[in-house]
């Protein structure tokens, strides 16, 4: 081959390989998008936090530091938190609608004012008025007047991990 081919072919070579990485860098870098526009937005950090607190808060306006009770025989306020109650032998845990128990100790038992029972969502079953509430399962409490109590003969108190409003009869 004669060299002023392979220098010719070699420019050739070198030229189109600065051609071809010049477009793809543009192409990669998102060239001719100018912060501030619509395909390129320029945000504060203020909107971020209020666009993140609000997805925390399941997209509604509500507060964004709810308040507990100060005392427990009060209703809760029925938030996403999830709160240790302490029940003691003799009360009953009312749950709001909606509200979701896990039995962490002691032994309790279904109590609720209808014929209908509470969803065991680990089981994937009913429990019925008097039924025991097996520890560590996840109940989920369809509609208000459902909730637990200690078991009868025990004396101890029920540690109970609770996510969302109840009241303590």
């Amino acid at each position: 081959m004669k060299p002023y081919l392979k220098v010719g072919l070699a420019a050739l070579t070198i030229g189109a390989g600065i051609w071809i990485g010049a477009t793809y860098n543009n192409t990669a870098t998102g060239a001719g998008t100018t912060p501030g526009t619509t395909d390129d937005p320029v945000v504060t950090k203020s909107y971020v936090d209020q666009q993140i607190q609000q997805a925390l808060n399941g997209g509604g306006e509500g507060p964004t530091n709810p308040t507990t009770p100060t005392n427990p025989t009060q209703p809760s306020q029925g938030t996403d938190e999830v709160k240790n109650v302490a029940l003691k032998p003799g009360k009953i845990l009312i749950a709001d609608a909606g509200t979701e128990f896990i039995v962490r100790s002691g032994n309790a038992v279904i109590y609720t004012e209808v014929a209908s029972g509470v969803a065991d969502l680990t089981d994937g079953k009913d429990l019925l008025n008097g039924e025991t509430a097996p520890k560590n399962h996840l109940l989920s409490f369809p509609r208000e007047g459902r909730g637990i109590q200690v078991k009868e003969g025990q004396t101890s108190n029920l540690i109970v991990m609770v996510r969302g409003g109840y009241t303590i009869k």
